[in-house]
């Protein structure tokens, strides 16, 4: 994997995300209840503070808990929450080094159908639908990785020319479309509820 993201709007967490599959499940996983920006920023600090260049699911699985959530709750923390974050991409690491060797590009490599692999991605730890869909679109849409039906299979995500999701983030002027679509849809659900 080795592409240009455009996603912490930082150049070397950016830099991590497009060369690492683990750094990109791991921001996907963090972009929750935070903006995006610190979301996607996480496993860039997460490697420093690793003293690492890049993430190793190995390597987190077999962390001490505790000494984890230690790590990302520093000032900044990676996340609003820190030890509950430390938990779930402990738990994804693991779930990658049972299935996956640890290898995080396994979970889409080969894949025959976008059907199969947000099938793949949803039984990830802490990806719903949604998230599985939102992350298959990026996948498509940025990575290369398209396999029969991905569009169909992310939904509305997989739509080209939207501006829906991370997906379709390749720079400030597509974030400031990203984020104009999210508040549209939030007044949307605030009028349906009125």
């Amino acid at each position: 994997m080795d592409a240009t993201l455009h996603l912490a709007q930082d150049p070397e967490a950016d830099a991590l995300l497009g060369r690492s599959p683990l750094a990109a499940l791991t921001g996907m996983l963090l972009d929750q209840q935070i903006p995006m920006e610190w979301a996607f920023k996480g496993p860039a600090t997460i490697a420093q503070r690793m003293g690492a260049d890049d993430l190793d699911a190995h390597d987190i699985a077999a962390r001490d808990p505790e000494a984890f959530a230690a790590l990302l709750s520093e000032k900044p923390a990676v996340h609003r929450y820190p030890g509950s974050m430390a938990g779930r991409i402990q738990q994804l690491c693991q779930y990658l080094v049972e299935h996956y060797d640890g290898d995080a590009e396994a979970v889409w490599k080969g894949v025959d159908s976008g059907t199969e692999l947000r099938g793949r991605l949803q039984d990830l730890p802490g990806f719903g639908k949604q998230k599985a869909q939102i992350f298959l679109a990026l996948l498509g849409k940025q990575l290369g990785v398209q396999p029969t039906g991905w569009r169909e299979a992310a939904g509305a995500y997989g739509e080209a020319e939207s501006f829906r999701s991370v997906a379709d983030i390749t720079g400030p002027e597509s974030l400031a479309k990203v984020r104009a679509h999210k508040q549209e849809m939030k007044a949307a659900a605030k009028a349906a509820k009125r």
